[in-house]
């Protein structure tokens, strides 16, 4: 028996209704080539990214598989309703899907529940045997797989670079945090071996750059120095995300920096303590943040950060004080998310039993757009700061001053023209009212 699966990765949907489209897209998922290369024999795969691709409805592919994070969850809606009405059977699958499943089932046929690993050959056995079940769901063991299947994008409009996962979850349980409501403070590794055997398979298809997938690559050092050891003879230029607790050590952040890591993003949040209390993360203490960002900086290392708008201490005052910081610090690509509350997180529990959520149209949200009232302010005043403070940071002004008239320009240049065109992209995207996201 022989059966195709298309896999798609959703694009999302303006603040005008309108599909965003790019000529290139740079953060390619590792979910779909990843599950490709486990399909059981007889099956075969291919892949859209729908943000540079026009999706396939007049496919031969037998099966659909949607994936996506949250604020591509109303597009990927729509494409599984296309797909069905052309009889195609269609699964769906990734963070926001996992933690509302039975809202997410009513478009498809099936819904894979957190980690498919374990469960996508079951899943293509079910359908050649005329059993498809509703869910699937299996918690994996151990983190291993075998070598995605890059071949399905690499002849894409893509970027520079592939992502290698190292680890998949994360110790921190903070509240907003999807991460956190699907893993419950687990945290699992990959072995050494297999990461850099994909990283390896990676230079050889010509990339110079990958992306290490890991919400917090500081929380098992050991295994971090390990791995910075054998990355370094590859002469490969990485990128991750990473907890400000990296800066605590001096010989790590040297080791990280050494085998090629050149930008870390931390998610920083919020300048105020009482903010990150609130929010199960005073585990980052935002006094702190400047001698974080020096250290990063003074290893080689520039930083994108992750803030959230809306959170009960925000107001008009203490964003203009975010905005200041921002100014000030030597971030490169500063990144502000509204505050989401997410079903299934227990965000979402405190603001429904407070009675202050805004909208219960879960498949319009988005990181542009806040749907929380807060002590100080209403939904439509959080946007509205929101958008203010994207613009001001966003100014030609500011990116100037953080690019081309930075001292930076003249220790990496050619990293700093790199990253000025970046924060073009940005301005142009913030213009549009388009939050710059992870593609």
């Amino acid at each position: 028996m022989n059966k195709k699966i298309l896999f798609i990765q959703p694009t999302i949907y303006d603040d005008e209704g309108k599909l965003l489209k790019k000529r290139r897209l740079f953060f390619v998922g590792l979910a779909h080539p990843l599950l490709a290369a486990l399909l059981p024999e007889g099956w075969s795969a291919q892949m859209c990214l729908d943000m540079i691709e026009d999706i396939p409805y007049d496919t031969d592919a037998d099966v659909i598989g949607i994936g996506g994070v949250g604020h591509a969850a109303k597009r990927a809606k729509d494409i599984a309703i296309e797909f069905k009405k052309r009889g195609k059977i269609v699964f769906m699958g990734g963070p926001m899907v996992s933690l509302v499943p039975e809202m997410a089932k009513e478009y498809c046929d099936s819904v894979m529940i957190g980690d498919s690993e374990e469960t996508i050959g079951e899943l293509c056995r079910d359908i050649e045997n005329g059993c498809l079940k509703p869910f699937y769901k299996k918690p994996l063991e151990k983190l291993s797989f075998p070598l995605p299947r890059y071949d399905l994008v690499v002849k894409k409009r893509i970027g520079n670079f592939l992502p290698v996962q190292a680890g998949r979850g994360c110790p921190n349980t903070c509240s907003f945090c999807t991460i956190s409501c699907l893993f419950k403070g687990r945290y699992m590794r990959r072995d050494i071996e297999e990461v850099v055997r994909d990283i390896k398979y990676i230079k050889s298809l010509g990339f110079k750059e990958f992306l290490l997938v890991d919400d917090n690559i500081v929380s098992d050092p050991e295994y971090m120095f390990e791995l910075c050891r054998q990355i370094k003879p590859l002469k490969m230029r990485w990128m991750s995300q990473c907890a400000v607790q990296i800066a605590d050590n001096p010989k790590l952040l040297k080791a990280v920096a050494e085998s090629g890591c050149y930008v870390l993003s931390f998610g920083l949040e919020n300048i105020n303590p009482d903010a990150l209390k609130k929010v199960n993360k005073d585990w980052c203490d935002p006094s702190d943040y400047p001698r974080v960002l020096k250290a990063v900086n003074d290893a080689g290392i520039e930083v994108a950060s992750e803030m959230i708008v809306g959170l009960d201490t925000d107001t008009p005052e203490s964003l203009e004080k975010t905005a200041e910081f921002v100014e000030k610090s030597t971030i490169i690509a500063p990144k502000f998310y509204c505050l989401t509350p997410i079903p299934g997180t227990p965000l979402n529990r405190q603001m429904r039993e407070a009675g202050r959520i805004a909208s219960d149209d879960v498949l319009e949200y988005k990181p542009s757009q806040s749907v929380l009232n807060t002590p100080n302010m209403t939904a439509q005043q959080i946007t509205e700061e929101y958008w203010k403070l994207y613009k001001r940071l966003y100014s030609v002004k500011n990116i100037l001053k953080r690019t081309l008239f930075n001292k930076r320009m003249l220790k990496h240049p050619l990293r700093t023209l790199f990253f000025f065109g970046i924060n073009l992209v940005y301005r142009s995207q913030i213009k549009r009212k388009i939050a710059p996201n992870i593609f």
